[in-house]
């Protein structure tokens, strides 16, 4: 077979790091494979490892506004799959359009099958986006020969949007790199710390309208108030909402004593921010299936997590729940945790065990297997 893979609307955020681990980790030997062809922006390939197998085109429209991937998508995508004898086409960003047959999708944007968080961004160019990804991807979701899930969570609330799905389907997870597996760190009672050493408190995300750093900041700034020695580090790209984070960190950390946004972390070098920390805090409210809070897992962290979404699937029992749009349930569920140097011993550790559910070598084998078996099914009807 010859698999062709659309990165045409690959890059950023985890749909890419997907994309990446998976072509880094699949052993080509195990399926029915001899060559793979990627199609995507220039930006978004180069930082894909190159394989003998593996063959990367990067047409002009890929590099330009999404209206023009679009249209290449639709006219010129089938064309190029054809003269690259491609057998089948994965497009693991969601959005089919070309008539080539068999393909399969994936579902790792669930924030355009979600209206109550859609509608944070109210009337505008963003607000658009979403409402042609849902009409995009739900017709995509229905017309594909198969479609990955990541989550339970996420199948039942597409499903619940879209209508039955008549393609084959399957739940693959997402893996974690290894470099992000940290031992549980040993616990200390809050009285080792203090204010010129205090308990690292780590928060890694694009900071958008869904995420609620402003939430987190104030749930932090109330500890502090209180007198514990605390700090709160936030690392990730600054996407809709990052006048809302300065607002609140001019409000509650005048100063800037105790409370650090470092919008740009390599992917290659982000684990190191997770050496450093005390406890993970993930505060989204709309995920699909965030590699981030399985990175916060893996590093051995106590976790205080949103109760919205997939997280509670993922993280099960071994995290601390709140209400993200809450910063007095963000306070609670973090005070629990430094308050308790057991409970964040046992929670660490919990974490760390769920964490190597996930795994990059499963995972590609499982969407590479999935791929081999929706082209030998189709070829059969």
């Amino acid at each position: 077979m010859i698999i062709g893979i659309d990165a045409s609307n690959l890059r950023r955020g985890g749909g890419l790091t997907h994309l990446i681990e998976v072509l880094s980790t699949v052993n080509i030997s195990k399926h029915n494979i001899s060559k793979v062809i990627i199609w995507g922006g220039e930006k978004s390939l180069s930082q894909i490892n190159n394989f003998p197998w593996l063959k990367k085109i990067v047409p002009k429209e890929l590099n330009q506004g999404l209206f023009s991937r679009l249209m290449w998508q639709k006219f010129r995508l089938s064309y190029s799959a054809k003269d690259n004898n491609c057998d089948l086409i994965f497009s693991p960003g969601g959005s089919v359009l070309c008539n080539f047959r068999p393909i399969v999708t994936m579902s790792q944007n669930i924030l355009p099958f979600e209206w109550n968080e859609a509608r944070r961004y109210g009337v505008s160019w963003e607000a658009l986006r979403l409402l042609l990804l849902w009409q995009l991807q739900s017709k995509s979701f229905r017309s594909a020969d198969g479609v990955i899930f990541l989550t339970n969570y996420a199948k039942k609330q597409v499903i619940k949007v879209v209508g039955k799905i008549t393609a084959s389907s399957v739940i693959i997870p997402h893996g974690l790199n290894s470099r992000f597996c940290m031992y549980p760190k040993k616990q200390y009672d809050m009285t080792e710390y203090s204010l010129t050493k205090p308990f690292q408190i780590l928060y890694v995300s694009t900071v958008d309208l869904y995420k609620h750093q402003w939430n987190v900041v104030e749930a932090v700034a109330k500890l502090r108030k209180e007198g514990y020695p605390v700090a709160l580090n936030l690392v990730g790209a600054a996407l809709f909402a990052k006048n809302r984070l300065e607002k609140s960190l001019n409000k509650f950390d005048v100063n800037n004593e105790w409370a650090r946004y470092n919008e740009v972390v390599p992917y290659l070098e982000m684990h190191n921010a997770y050496k450093d920390a005390n406890l993970g805090v993930f505060a989204s409210s709309c995920e699909n299936l965030p590699i981030i809070l399985l990175e916060t897992m893996a590093s051995g962290l106590p976790i205080a997590c949103s109760n919205k979404g997939p997280m509670p699937e993922v993280l099960g029992n071994a995290g601390e729940y709140f209400n993200p749009e809450r910063p007095a349930e963000i306070y609670h569920s973090i005070k629990k945790l430094i308050d308790n140097i057991h409970l964040r011993s046992e929670r660490s550790q919990a974490s760390f065990n769920m964490a190597k559910e996930y795994n990059w070598d499963i995972c590609a084998f499982e969407t590479f297997s999935f791929l081999e078996e929706v082209f030998n099914n189709y070829q059969k009807s």
